[in-house]
């Protein structure tokens, strides 16, 4: 689950009757780091000099290999839920949620508007 090292944004969202919700831009990142079996989530809000801003907001999550899948476990102290997780490459990752939504992650790429 190394793979999921890094920050990331959502490309779309897929519903349980098959409809699909694209994101060309957000406005917030997730960053999430794994060691071992378990893992932290933040969200994050990209700025244009490439920095994040930040909050002292998080959730921890149990990474569990349950059967054939992988799983992240997350609780807080107001609720507890599970996301599957469906693949990972270096670039993407999916995961399918209790509500049965299939969210679709892509790597985030800082802003640069750097010119040549």
């Amino acid at each position: 689950m190394q793979q999921l090292n890094g920050y990331w944004s959502i490309s779309s969202v897929e519903l349980e009757d098959g409809t699909r919700k694209d994101f060309k831009i957000s406005t917030t990142v997730d960053f999430i780091e794994v060691t071992d079996t378990s893992g932290v989530r933040k969200k994050v809000n990209p700025k244009l000099d490439g920095s994040f801003i930040t909050s002292d907001n998080f959730e921890t999550f149990l990474v569990k290999k349950i059967q054939d899948s992988i799983q992240l476990q997350y609780r807080t102290e107001f609720d507890q839920w599970n996301e599957t997780v469906l693949s990972t490459t270096d670039s993407t990752f999916s995961v399918l949620n209790k509500d049965q939504k299939i969210y679709h992650y892509k790597r985030f790429t800082p802003f640069n508007f750097k010119s040549n």
